[in-house]
């Protein structure tokens, strides 16, 4: 029987979980175990995807909650290790870039468990990104290496991983999106809203290079006085983001906008609901780049580099960092013409299905 601990934890990691743990249902031999680290910053939230994704109740969640980087990188730690070492499983699969993810994988490989990381080899070259170290640090010592894009390849070859460990299957992400696009569809949030299609954009801003900055988050409440004299703008706004407007004494730079509609952070549904119908989406997350990608819709990335070059390539990504002058200036650009590209290969639906048939058939090969 083949063992595998799944972790999730952040918000992003369980579009990449569910798909695996749908995949895992076609082997009678395998048998998953969901660990869910706690690492969120609202567990409501956390709760609602759960439900959304049809993910299974994890058997073990191990309360790690919020906290200094070093803080939730230990307390993952020690309590993954106890769940290791009750279960004594044959392999740790890890998704992402989030603290849990090098963690677990450092857990794991110590008690001499095979890791597997799901988007392997994916580089902002930005090392002041803690998520930049989490993915090298990941990468650097895992067995199975799945990746999602081209430059993923170049990347983990560059720096001499060998090539019997990588595997390029395609995005997860793409397969949650795939198999929620009927209920997406179905949902009428943006109705709901009194919204019309094309007649609003779409923003998320987290990141602390534009949120952690008093004058930075100025300046970007600046751009959005502009755009949404254009544009309605909806904004599902992250708690670090309120919080930080509130902290610097922001809160009048916002409340005179008068075209721009604030919510509390959504579900994942009623969000990719709202992103079918806007006009463009606005954001500095990760994720997002690439299901606008999948979905043609324009994307504005408000931050300096992205570890998904492909979106850029793909033709629908626009990386302008957090510069009004290159922030208008994409939107004019997408106000004035039609987003033409194409979707990056393997972006098909079938990435978990390739990642759990590659897992099962070495598991087979090595124990003949």
């Amino acid at each position: 029987m083949l063992k595998i601990i799944n972790v999730c934890a952040a918000r992003p990691n369980f579009q990449k979980i569910a798909p695996l743990m749908r995949a895992y249902k076609k082997y009678k031999d395998i048998k998953p175990i969901l660990v869910h680290t706690g690492q969120h910053y609202d567990a409501n939230m956390s709760d609602t995807f759960f439900k959304e994704l049809n993910i299974p109740k994890p058997k073990y969640n191990l309360g790690v909650g919020s906290g200094s980087h070093a803080e939730q990188t230990a307390r993952t730690m020690i309590e993954f290790e106890k769940v290791c070492i009750a279960e004594k499983p044959n392999l740790v699969v890890v998704v992402g870039d989030v603290n849990a993810t090098i963690a677990c994988a450092l857990v794991a490989c110590k008690l001499h468990i095979k890791v597997a990381h799901v988007e392997a080899g994916l580089r902002s070259w930005n090392r002041d990104m803690p998520e930049e170290i989490n993915r090298i640090l990941t990468d650097s010592i895992s067995d199975y290496l799945f990746v999602s894009e081209d430059s993923g390849i170049v990347n983990l070859s560059k720096e001499g991983v060998p090539s019997h460990k990588v595997h390029y299957v395609g995005n997860v992400m793409i397969d949650t999106l795939l198999y929620m696009w009927p209920k997406i569809k179905a949902d009428g949030t943006y109705r709901k809203m009194g919204l019309k299609p094309d007649e609003y954009v779409i923003l998320t801003l987290h990141r602390p290079s534009n949120v952690d900055s008093k004058e930075t988050l100025k300046r970007i409440l600046s751009t959005l006085n502009q755009i949404q004299k254009r544009k309605k703008i909806i904004w599902p706004i992250h708690p670090r983001t309120k919080k930080n407007i509130e902290t610097f004494g922001l809160k009048n730079e916002l409340n005179k906008m008068t075209n721009i509609i604030i919510t509390e952070p959504l579900g994942y549904i009623e969000f990719m609901n709202l992103v079918r119908g806007s006009s463009f989406v606005m954001t500095d997350s990760g994720g997002i780049q690439e299901e606008t990608t999948y979905l043609k819709k324009p994307c504005i990335t408000m931050r300096g580099e992205t570890e998904r070059p492909s979106t850029v390539a793909a033709g629908f990504n626009l990386l302008v960092g957090n510069d009004n002058r290159k922030v208008m200036k994409a939107v004019d650009s997408i106000l004035r013409k039609k987003a033409n590209g194409y979707i990056p290969k393997f972006w098909d639906g079938g990435t978990a299905e390739r990642i759990v048939k590659i897992l099962h058939k070495e598991y087979k090969r090595e124990n003949l």
